[in-house]
C-alpha cells in the first residue's frame, strides 16, 4: 500500500508524458534475447554488453523507496559487472520484495559528468524479465534538491529531471527473456548529471512476483 502512490505517479507520467521517451534528444533502444540467444554474456545487436569499468561501477547506490527481496542480491549487484548465468538466478539480480509495488533506487556518481548512455539489463524467463521504470537525473545543484524523494514526492518537484520512461512489456505474452535498454542522446550527450534515480513498478499484478530481475546498470561517460 505504501508504494501505491508511487505507482500512480509513474502511471500518470507514462500516460501524460509519453513524449519524454520520444523526445529528439533522447533515444530509447530496447532489445530482447530469447531462447539460445540469451546467454551469460548479454550480447545484443545494437546495445553494448554490460561493462565492468563504466562510471556506475564507482557510484554510491541507495535504496530510496521499497525493500529488496530476501531471495535476491544486494543493490551493489547492479554495478559490479557480474552477470547472472541463467534465466532464473535470483542471487545475481536485484529485485524488489515480492508483493510490493516496486520502489526507487539511486546512483551517486560522485561528480557531475557528461553521460552518453545509461544502459539497463535484466533476465528472467517470465514476466520479471521486462523493465518498467522512469529515469530521473540531476546535477544536484538546483534549489530544493532532494536526493532521496519518498513515494509521496514527485522527483520533478524537487530538483530532478525526467529523462525517459521505459516499458519493455510486449503487447502480448509474458515478456520473458533477456532485455537490454539503452538511453542515449541523439547528439552523443544524454546530459550532464551526477545523480540518477530509477522509479520502478512491477511488470504485472496477477501474482506477487512481478518485480523486475535487474541484472546490471551501466553509465557510459562521454569521452
Amino acid at each position: 500500500m505504501i508504494h501505491k502512490i508511487s505507482y500512480l505517479s509513474l502511471t500518470v507520467v507514462v500516460l501524460l508524458n509519453l513524449i519524454a521517451a520520444a523526445r529528439p534528444e533522447v533515444k530509447v533502444t530496447i532489445e530482447n534475447n530469447t531462447g539460445s540467444a540469451a546467454t551469460g554474456s548479454f550480447q545484443f545487436r545494437n546495445i553494448p554488453s554490460p561493462a565492468r569499468d563504466d562510471a556506475a561501477s564507482r557510484a554510491k547506490l541507495t535504496l530510496v523507496v521499497g525493500a529488496k527481496d530476501s531471495n535476491g542480491a544486494e543493490l551493489r549487484a547492479l554495478t559490479d559487472g557480474l552477470l547472472p548465468n541463467s534465466e532464473d538466478d535470483p542471487r545475481a539480480n536485484f529485485f524488489f520484495r515480492a508483493g510490493s509495488d516496486g520502489g526507487r533506487f539511486s546512483l551517486d556518481l560522485g561528480r557531475t559528468i557528461e553521460i552518453s548512455q545509461v544502459n539497463t539489463y535484466s533476465w528472467h524467463h517470465s514476466t520479471r524479465g521486462s523493465q518498467v521504470y522512469n529515469l530521473y537525473a540531476s546535477d544536484g545543484t538546483g534549489p530544493g534538491f532532494n536526493a532521496e524523494p519518498d513515494n509521496k514526492t514527485d522527483p520533478a518537484a524537487c530538483g530532478w529531471k525526467l529523462v525517459a520512461s521505459v516499458d519493455t512489456r510486449p503487447a502480448q505474452g509474458v515478456g520473458g527473456g533477456q532485455y537490454g535498454v539503452s538511453l542515449s542522446g541523439s547528439d552523443g550527450l544524454l546530459g550532464r548529471y551526477r545523480y540518477l534515480l530509477f522509479d520502478t513498478v512491477p511488470t504485472e499484478y496477477e501474482d506477487p512476483f512481478g518485480n523486475t530481475f535487474f541484472s546490471e546498470v551501466d553509465v557510459v561517460e562521454r569521452k
